[in-house]
């Protein structure tokens, strides 16, 4: 098994990047909830849940734990709400509620960007060159 990230010092700057994507993740998380359940109230409560919620908590043990992996693969999933708040704002009269979401979903994306790599380095997890692989 690998090292628990806990046992190696995180750098001031990995704690910023894994700060930057919390605040990301939890505003994008309390965002959704509250555009998608008491503002637009468009579609049914359980395909909220089932479209809009749920995806969001599949990273969050990793994400509150701390573990690089997870950072790295919580980007595909703050996707569909980064790509969702830019055709939002095209199209939706209300395009502020949209600029909100894609401004969580940036700083998620940056800070989960940064915090992977960075903490990834510090644990010393790095990816295999193809060269090193055959």
């Amino acid at each position: 098994m690998s090292e628990t990230p806990t046992l190696v010092p995180m750098s001031p700057r990995t704690k910023l990047y894994r700060h930057l994507a919390l605040t990301g993740y939890f505003g994008l998380f309390l965002w959704t909830i509250i555009w998608h359940f008491f503002v637009s109230k468009e579609y049914s409560t359980i395909f909220i849940f089932l479209f809009w919620v749920l995806p969001l908590l599949f990273p969050l043990r990793g994400l509150i734990k701390g573990t690089p992996y997870t950072y790295a693969w919580a980007n595909f999933v703050v996707m569909i709400y980064f790509l969702h708040g830019l055709t939002a704002i095209y199209t939706d009269d209300v395009w502020w509620y949209a600029a909100i979401e894609l401004l969580f979903a940036t700083l998620m994306f940056i800070g989960c960007c940064y915090y992977a790599r960075s903490r990834g380095r510090e644990l010393g997890l790095k990816l295999k060159k193809l060269s090193e692989l055959t």
